[in-house]
Parts: structure tokens; sequence; C-alpha cells
């Protein structure tokens, strides 16, 4: 009967198989980060070669746009694509960005143009509350200068309505980018976590189908090969104890016996196969409940009758040896424990449940006491498993073991 607990499941992937986690979503776009720094350098550069001025502020601004080029390839990329994050490189890095920039508007003031990679640059690597501190000062720089040259008239009617402009605009955007980078990060995290998730519920599946496997191999090898081997013990002392009286009956003990061997070999053959019992094998559960009861008959003065009512016991293999086992079970405990002089077995099949009795009239036990063995634990397990229940009466008059699973 298999065990009820699917094992290695086939399951879909949050990464691809064999692959580590890719980066996160903004990293994969990170290339058009560069080529916009990059084409926008290059553009800067050639501003303030053709602008006006002496020749040393144009050298000068260049200078300053070019170290703020080369300190970002040296120390910002690498602040950026750090996978932990740490705040001291990135304020040291945005220092260094003011600096230069301070140094590039005092040369050249068009060199208050690389506000367009400094203000992203400080969303990207600082906090969102210290790169909103920096980037008000940073976009403060050229109007003061303009302040120091042209005065507080030129800048309260020239630089200061496109400066609040361009601040209100690069909080917004560095507030976007920011929040960008903060969900991208916590997805990645996200799936990270799922995918340890994942790997535990597999984890835990295999180990829930290797004990419903073993509680599987427990109650067939209790209900099929322990009980073999115990008629076999029984049924070899009964042959030695005749073998000096009744030759005859010791024969047919032995005969008995090697019968009994050759289906525990079955059983054995079929447990291993994972294949339906050996005792249904060869025909239809009524059957089979008949063989046992004649097993029981040969082996023991035991009377036992036999009723089959309602409709075809033709039922689903699972059903089938779920009932099978309880009358295994069921016979057993009758043959070592109660002492019974009579046994019966009712098997009531109708459209929606198959319905087993096995009473005996033996000298019953106390079932509020707990039970030593596999028997009636195993019994309950397997009704459990297709949705049956059990339920057991016993007293002076004898035991009642009451079976019932649905079609």
């Amino acid at each position: 009967m298999p065990a009820d607990v699917p094992v290695d499941e086939p399951q879909g992937r949050l990464t691809a198989a064999g692959h580590e986690p890719g980066p996160d979503a903004w990293l994969r776009w990170f290339w058009l980060w560069e080529l916009y720094f990059a084409i926008g350098f290059v553009a800067l550069v050639v501003v303030l070669a053709v602008s006006g001025g002496t020749t040393t502020d144009r050298v000068g601004a260049i200078a300053a746009v070019t170290v703020m080029a080369g300190w970002y390839v040296a120390f910002g990329r690498r602040v950026i694509l750090r996978e932990q994050p740490s705040w001291w490189p990135s304020r040291i890095y945005m220092l260094g960005n003011l600096v230069l920039l301070v140094v590039g508007v005092i040369f050249q003031p068009m060199t208050s143009f690389a506000l367009f990679a400094v203000c992203p640059l400080a969303f990207i690597t600082l906090r969102l509350s210290e790169a909103i501190f920096v980037v008000i000062p940073a976009n403060l720089v050229p109007v003061l200068s303009a302040l120091a040259e042209d005065g507080v008239r030129t800048v309260l009617h020239g630089f200061l309505p496109g400066t609040l402009l361009t601040i209100t605009f690069a909080v917004l955007l560095g507030t976007w980018i920011h929040r960008i980078i903060a969900q991208s990060e916590e997805r990645a995290e996200l799936i990270r976590e799922l995918e340890k998730s994942r790997e535990e519920v597999s984890r835990l599946s295999r180990e829930a189908g290797v004990a419903a496997e073993r509680a599987r191999l427990a109650a067939e090898i209790h209900d099929t090969l322990a009980q073999g081997f115990t008629s076999l013990v029984t049924l070899v002392q009964a042959a030695e104890s005749e073998l000096d009286g009744d030759r005859a009956k010791a024969r047919r003990h032995l005969e008995l016996a090697a019968r009994t061997a050759r289906e525990n070999l079955g059983e054995a053959r079929a447990l291993v196969a994972g294949l339906m019992p050996s005792a249904l094998g060869t025909g239809s559960l009524d059957d089979a409940i008949r063989r046992q009861l004649e097993r029981l008959a040969e082996e023991t003065p035991i009377k036992a009758t036999y009723q089959v009512e309602g409709e075809s016991v033709a039922l689903p293999t699972v059903i089938e040896v779920v009932l099978l086992r309880a009358v295994q079970e069921s016979l057993t405990n009758v043959r070592k424990h109660s002492g019974a002089s009579e046994v019966s077995i009712r098997l009531c099949v109708d459209g929606a449940a198959a319905t087993l009795r096995v009473a005996d009239d033996g000298s019953g036990f106390d079932t509020a006491r707990p039970v030593d063995g596999f028997g009636l634990v195993g019994m309950r397990t397997r009704a459990e498993q297709v949705g049956g229940s059990l339920l057991v009466h016993s007293g002076v008059s004898g035991t009642t073991v009451e079976l019932e699973v649905p079609r």
C-alpha cells in the first residue's frame, strides 16, 4: 500500500537550476547608468573646452571633472556595487565629489552641469535623508559662486528660480531612484528567503516520506512476515510434540508449516516488489478472507464463520489491503491472546463504505490500558490513511473489532 506522503515531488525554481540567483534588477541595468555617466563626462569636457574664460579656468575645470570621473572609476563604482553597503566609504566618496564640484565651479561655473551625475550618485550611495542633505547644498554651489561674482540681484532673478526647480526635481527623482533600489534589494532578499523555505519544505517532505514508508514497511512486516513466522514456530512445536506419538498428525503439522513458509516467502517477495499482498494476487478479497479462516481452522480448534452482505466485494486494491490486514491481525490476536472457541467475520459493502466486523467469545482485555505491540496501532493507522475508522470493544464476553472504510 503506497504511503500517503509525496516524496521528491517536482518543483519549479525561483532561479535557474544549477545557477546562483542573478543580481538585483537595478544592477542588471547598471550598464545604462555607466553609459549615461560616460556620455555626460565627455559632453561636459567638450562644453568646458569651448567655454569662455581663461585657459587656466578651462584647464582647471576640466581637470576637476576628470578627477571626478577617475574618483568614480577607482572608488565610487566599488562602493555602489558592494554586496554589503558600508556607509562610511559612501560618505567619503560623496564628500570627494562635493569638493571636486566646488573646485570645478570656482574655475568655471559651467562645471555645475556635473550635478546631473553628482545628484543621482548621492541617492545611489547614501541613505535617503543623507542624500537629500547632500543634494541641496550641492545645487546651491553655483548660486553661491554667482552670488560672489554678480551680486544678489542677478542671483535672485537669474539663478535662484532655476536652482529651486532643479533641487525639487533632483529630490523627487532621487527619491524615486532610492525607492527602486530599496524595492529591488527587498525582492532579492525575499527570493533568497523563499529559496531557503522551499529547500526546507523539500527536506521535510523527504523526511516525512521516509517516515511514512518506514511505518508502512513496519505494518506490512508485522501483518505478514512476523505473523507467518509465529505460525511456523507454533506448527513446528506441535509437530515436534507428536513425533513420538501420532506421526500422521505430526506430518500434517509439517505440511501446514511448509505451506505457511511458502506463503510467507510470497509475501516477502511482494513486499520487496511493492505489489499487493500475495493473498490478493491470486483471487478476490472474499477468497483471501476464506483462506485465512481455513488456516485458522487447520491450526486451532477455534470454530470460525464468515458472512458477506451487500454489494459485490470488488473494491479498490488499497481498500482491500486494509480490510485483509485487519482480518489477519484480528485472527492472530484471537489465536494468540483471546482463548476463544468461536470467531465470526462479517463483511458488509454498500455504495458508500465497506464495514468489517470480527467478533470472538474470548476473555477480552481492557481497551483503556496501553497496548503493547504494533497490531491495533497498525490497523488504526491503515484505516486513517484511507479515511476510515477503527473501533474496538472488549470485555468478559469477548472482543469485537469494527472497521469502516469509505469506498
